[in-house]
């Protein structure tokens, strides 16, 4: 199952697989620990196919376990400290069976849970003898899903040789993009780099300190970054490639990073919880207009929704219908333009704006707002009218001290002449706290 992976740490014994706390920890210890995890899943009894829960973040131990259990055949439940209240619903949702708590000293506990894992999906993997991995959405546009793939798909596109790279694990141990860095950072002998701190401050000093190439994280966090202005403070000359994703990227944000890292390649990257993560390309570093698939996905825009029919797509909902058509097909929700073989990704249709029959994408306001001085954030949403159906709303988080009618009256005239005039926000509210969540992904919703 993951015999190309050992045989890679074999032949990179001596190179540095994992940077935690200050402390590194080569590819031999993490092929040893590998060996101690064997034998504590059958001092356990763990059975091949068992449904197990781990709440943990990327520690050296939440590394050589869950290869552990991935070789063993078992069904991984992912779970961090982002969706702490929300643990016991998802380990009963899962029929989690055995928990591995793993503590911030990187010691674990172990313990049998009272669930059986009967579901229907789950009988698939156990008659292929395959290892799955259940996922959870955010729940940012309603109810979180959880999501079951057969994790022999997932592994497959990392049989092939890339670049290993020293990457920082910014995106969580429960998102796809945070196995997805995993992985690809491991099956290239590259350096898994955990950071406690995700903070602007604290991954720019974990840059420097540890010659971080790879920076894989969100526009979210890439404007936190241009706003904290701390590449002033660290040396970042390490950094090669910085990726983003998870959500839509305001084209003022992506041209100002690019001004500020002129030399790092930017390169956009879309995934799904439900298909994984695709390959990408982005067309230029300050191009929002990427071209997306790759072997064992293919594409197709239907009404301007792009649709993905996907090798590595998920067997489906623990707790939901499947989302397939009868052809395997799965609508993304996501609005694009098509310009040959790139896509620009204009926002989730869920999220639309309708302003008298006139289409208002968020981001598209956010991008123009999130230029103008003194603002530090922006969220666009609408709100439903009795005249026109909804009006353009926008929460600004302001660093002056300006009151909420000085700052309308300056937003609408900055606005004037690069927003049709439906597209500027009616509705303004000046907020304190931040718009994202713990996923650094913006929250429209209050």
């Amino acid at each position: 199952m993951i015999d190309f992976l050992l045989e890679i740490f074999r032949n990179n014994r001596s190179k540095d697989a994992i940077i935690w706390n200050e402390k590194v920890f080569s590819y031999e210890w993490l092929l040893q620990r590998i060996g101690y995890w064997r034998r504590i899943v059958a001092s356990h009894d763990i059975a091949p196919s068992a449904v197990t829960v781990i709440e943990a973040d990327f520690s050296p131990n939440s590394v050589a376990l869950f290869l552990t259990l991935v070789e063993h055949g078992c069904i991984l439940v992912p779970l961090t400290s982002s969706v702490e209240s929300q643990k016991p619903d998802f380990i009963a949702m899962a029929q989690g069976e055995v928990s591995f708590v793993i503590n911030d000293d990187d010691s674990v506990d172990v313990k049998k849970l009272p669930f059986s894992a009967e579901h229907d999906l789950y009988q698939i993997l156990k008659k292929r003898r395959h290892p799955g991995l259940v996922l959870f959405s955010s729940g940012s546009t309603g109810k979180s899903k959880a999501a079951l793939h057969d994790f022999v798909n997932l592994l497959d596109k990392f049989r092939v040789p890339r670049h290993g790279l020293r990457t920082i694990t910014f995106l969580l141990y429960d998102h796809i993009g945070g196995v997805n860095t995993l992985l690809y950072t491991l099956s290239n002998a590259g350096c898994v780099i955990s950071v406690f701190d995700r903070s602007p401050e604290g991954v720019f000093r974990a840059i420097e300190r540890h010659r971080v190439e790879l920076l894989p994280t969100s526009p979210t966090f890439i404007n936190m970054i241009i706003l904290s202005e701390v590449y002033q403070k660290y040396d970042s000359s390490s950094l090669k490639t910085i990726t983003y994703g998870t959500e839509p990227m305001p084209e003022s944000t992506l041209k100002r990073i690019h001004r500020i890292f002129p030399d790092v390649r930017l390169q956009q990257t879309y995934g799904l919880s439900e298909l994984g993560i695709l390959r990408s390309k982005s067309k230029d570093p300050d191009s929002l207009w990427v071209r997306v698939g790759g072997e064992g996905y293919e594409t197709k825009i239907v009404d301007g929704i792009l649709w993905i029919r996907a090798k590595s797509a998920m067997l489906g909902y623990l707790n939901a219908p499947t989302p397939f058509d009868e052809d395997g097909w799965f609508n993304t929700g996501d609005v694009v333009e098509q310009e040959g073989e790139y896509l620009r990704i204009l926002g989730r249709e869920s999220e639309i704006i309708n302003v008298g029959g006139e289409k208002v994408y968020p981001i598209e306001v956010e991008s123009v707002i999130q230029t103008m001085e003194g603002v530090d954030d922006v969220s666009v949403s609408g709100e439903p009218n009795p005249i026109v159906g909804q009006i353009v709303k926008a929460r600004i988080k302001l660093n002056t001290d300006e009151s909420l009618s000085e700052y309308r009256k300056r937003m609408r005239a900055f606005c004037r002449d690069k927003l049709a005039n439906f597209k500027v926000p009616q509705k303004v509210e000046i907020v304190a706290t931040d718009m994202h969540g713990q996923r650094f992904k913006k929250m429209r919703r209050e």
